[in-house]
């Protein structure tokens, strides 16, 4: 059970230096008030966490922190990350003993610009383990693959040991543990007693009360078990956080590359002297700059309580600004782009910003999977269609389509077939379909994917939440 726990608990800090680095790359030096509030959260509510540094690879630039970093600390954190092969660095913490540093390089490529390092408590990523390792019969060891003792006692009991690798790709650290065994240990003196006691009570009472302590032990259970949701649901909110902050880099990435590709025709125009021209280049990056605008802004109030905002919109409308968008794109790639939408107005309730970043997400990833494909003409074809209280737009290619042993995971975190691809996509798609009360789904065909995205109307929607 202690080895479970200790695993699991080190498999999230994984997590934890994605969601960091991400926040440092898509900030590019000027949004450390976000990095901080990303690390001041984690470290708040996983208490073993104790530090997060982001140390510039450039030794004149300013370090980034939870804490004050000694130049030392400093200096081996950034020799650690520029040696990095792309995994994560293991080292002992040479202010604390009790302690261990994960470095890892951001981002993670031969270009990295900082060297991200996450200190953990190895004292408490052991804690907790229950009452039974409290006691005085019982020690553990903990210590880095390379021999360093982590947590060493004076002597670990020899009558029953255990030595076993965490199972953490990234933090195989060894778990050695011991316990003496007595005869009080087989018939603990106390708790023998207070069996003996309730067992005599217990037939003295009656039928009477044994109800009575069954009703006062199910009250206890769910007062513990109400205090337990509490917690997880917090934590519910931080992992939801990491998802997001890993995923922001993907998702800002779209409205930039727009944001450049009109500066860059809008300096044409200029040069031609097409100025007509030019106002409406200017109001598209407008456009853009405020739609990256409002990705960050739900990034950063995405651990808040808050409802969704919800209005009426025309999906036609956000379907056509995919279009607009990945046109040119298409193009350069030799692919028919068509989206055939109704005449008349397809009213649905939602962020318009958001269901216009699914579709965004599945077209793409529609033009991605025809790259280097041999066969047929590529093509991806985008329908909207309206059936009774739900709106259907199917996203179409034929390309090589879906492989079968994939199909289980496809809407799982981090789970990519591309290399450089964060595997966030259809995960957030499907996260931002659910919450206005939609589905995403694959459809099984023979050729190519097809991706179907159900909506409720604005009517059906509306009535649903009064």
């Amino acid at each position: 059970m202690l080895h479970g726990l200790a695993s699991q608990r080190a498999d999230q800090h994984d997590a934890h230096l994605t969601a960091l680095s991400a926040v440092a790359v898509a900030s590019e030096g000027r949004r450390h008030d976000l990095f901080l509030d990303v690390a001041r959260t984690i470290t708040r509510f996983y208490p073993r966490i104790d530090e997060v540094q982001l140390v510039s690879l450039d030794p004149e630039t300013e370090t980034i922190g939870t804490g004050p970093l000694d130049a030392a600390t400093a200096k081996r954190i950034r020799a650690a990350a520029k040696a990095s092969d792309g995994r994560i660095a293991l080292l002992p913490h040479p202010q604390r003993p009790d302690h261990y540093m994960m470095v890892k390089r951001s981002p993670n490529t031969n270009e990295a610009r900082y060297g991200l390092m996450l200190a953990i408590d190895a004292g408490k990523l052991i804690g907790d383990g229950g009452p039974f390792w409290s006691r005085s019969s019982t020690a553990g060891r903990l210590s880095l693959p390379d021999g360093h003792n982590l947590l060493q006692p004076a002597t670990l009991p020899n009558a029953i040991r255990f030595s076993r690798p965490l199972s953490s790709a990234s933090q195989p650290l060894l778990l050695e543990t011991g316990m003496d065994i007595g005869l009080s240990d087989m018939f603990p003196p106390l708790q023998t007693g207070l069996t003996f006691v309730a067992l005599t009570l217990a037939y003295l009472a009656g039928l009477a009360a044994l109800r009575q302590r069954a009703r006062t032990r199910a009250a206890e259970q769910q007062a513990r078990l109400s205090a337990l949701d509490s917690r997880l649901s917090h934590a519910s909110r931080v992992n939801a956080l990491g998802e997001m902050a890993s995923g922001m880099a993907h998702e800002l990435n779209q409205p930039l590359t727009a944001i450049l590709a009109q500066a860059q025709a809008g300096r044409r125009l200029l040069n031609q002297g097409n100025h007509a021209a030019l106002a409406s280049v200017l109001d598209d990056t407008v456009s853009q700059a405020r739609r990256a605008s409002g990705i960050l802004e739900r990034f950063r109030n995405w651990s808040q309580p808050n409802a969704v905002p919800v209005s009426a919109f025309d999906l036609r409308r956000a379907l056509g600004n995919v279009e607009a968008l990945l046109e040119q794109d298409a193009r350069s790639r030799s692919i028919l782009l068509e989206f055939h939408l109704p005449e008349t107005p397809v009213i649905v309730t939602g962020d318009p910003v958001e269901i216009e970043q699914v579709a965004f997400n599945l077209v793409r990833n529609a033009m991605e999977a025809l790259d280097g494909h041999a066969g047929e003409a590529p093509g991806v074809v985008v329908t909207l269609r309206q059936e009774d209280s739900m709106v259907v737009f199917d996203v179409v290619d034929n390309g090589p389509g879906i492989p079968e042993a994939l199909r289980p995971r496809l809407f799982t975190p981090f789970m990519t077939t591309r290399a450089g691809g964060t595997g966030l996509g259809l995960a957030l798609s499907q996260r931002l379909v659910e919450r206005v009360g939609g589905e995403i789904t694959l459809v099984a065909g023979d050729e190519g994917a097809t991706f179907r995205v159900t909506l409720p109307k604005a009517r059906a929607r509306l009535e649903e939440t009064q």
